[in-house]
């Protein structure tokens, strides 16, 4: 038992060392980032016409003879000579924070410098919402394709609610998987006050503003019911302009059916109006293959050495700490 203790002990003290190290690491990697450079990036444009008539002929050539596949490859190669207006596809995966909002103005920007309003923008998008601002800024970055006449088209996969789907009501045409999560037409704030503990461990909390409602809800001070309200009214003025927001681009909505925070499953917002039509993003790829030449866009941020060497470090504190988190809810 004295060596099980030893052992444990020189192990928790080893586990602290490289957990301070970690910690220590991504403070000044995270340091070296904000002084250094502004991040850049590189766009890619990948060609799924070609990639998928490459699979087709590949997959033919073990279906037919050869004097057959041979009459297939001189019908597929008369197709290919005509011109074709362009799809492009752009993927946006939202976080909380919206940050992916930096790659599609690159991407947007991108496509309008070549596009013509006979192209048409295909956005594949995921997002469970997030904070106002963030998903604001990236819907207004759709909106560039709106104003300049390209069409788009939105197709939701799995899931775009409250911000996702601010971004979503831009398109021209919304889809929707059948059992894809669309709408939350809501706002919500939740806020943990630790007042009370606080007091109950004799620490004072003392905050300074300037302006009676500079700070409405607070985490440690004691809130009062007038910043409640304030806080409340808040919440409804930005429920209001989110509103008018999706009223202003699906007029044939009724919002104040929809806009309860509630959400539907896609064959539950179809007759709502808040989508256009059933269909996957493959589904719809492949419709638009014979018709146009279609082109995935991405623009990838580069990460330098000190911001890789931060998230490392980020990740192995992460680890250990759901590591801890796991026994003691095992104990």
């Amino acid at each position: 038992m004295e060596f099980l203790y030893e052992y444990g002990l020189f192990f928790a003290k080893t586990l602290t060392f490289f957990v301070a190290i970690a910690i220590i690491v991504g403070l000044v990697a995270g340091a070296a980032t904000v002084k250094g450079k502004p991040k850049k990036g590189q766009l890619s444009v990948t060609d799924l016409t070609e990639q998928y008539q490459t699979m087709a002929e590949e997959f033919q050539q073990q279906l037919l003879g050869k004097k057959a596949f041979k009459q297939w490859q001189k019908a597929q190669s008369k197709n290919k000579t005509s011109v074709k207006p362009k799809l492009f596809v752009v993927d946006f995966n939202g976080s909380m924070d919206a940050r992916e909002a930096e790659s599609l103005r690159e991407e947007v920007t991108a496509i309008l410098a070549v596009a013509t309003k006979e192209d048409e923008v295909l956005l594949r998008l995921e997002s469970g919402g997030g904070v106002v601002h963030g998903y604001g800024l990236a819907a207004s970055q759709l909106d560039r394709l709106r104003q300049q006449q390209i069409n788009l088209t939105v197709a939701i996969d799995k899931v775009a609610a409250s911000g996702g789907y601010m971004m979503a009501c831009i398109g021209n045409t919304i889809l929707a998987a059948p059992f894809a999560i669309v709408g939350s037409i809501g706002v919500i704030a939740q806020i943990p006050n630790f007042n009370k503990l606080l007091k109950k461990h004799d620490v004072d909390f003392e905050q300074f503003t300037a302006g009676e409602f500079k700070r409405t809800i607070t985490l440690f001070g004691e809130n009062t019911n007038k910043g409640r309200q304030k806080f409340q009214q808040e919440l409804e003025d930005t429920h209001v302009l989110f509103k008018q927001f999706v009223q202003q681009h699906r007029p044939q909505l009724d919002i104040d059916t929809v806009a309860t925070g509630e959400h539907w499953f896609g064959h539950q917002a179809l007759p709502l109006n808040l989508i256009d039509t059933i269909q996957t993003s493959d589904d719809y790829v492949l419709a638009q293959m014979p018709q146009r030449h279609v082109f995935q866009v991405k623009y990838q941020l580069r990460k330098g050495l000190s911001e890789k060497v931060g998230m490392g470090s980020a990740g192995i504190v992460s680890h250990w700490w759901q590591k801890l988190i796991q026994h003691a809810w095992l104990r």
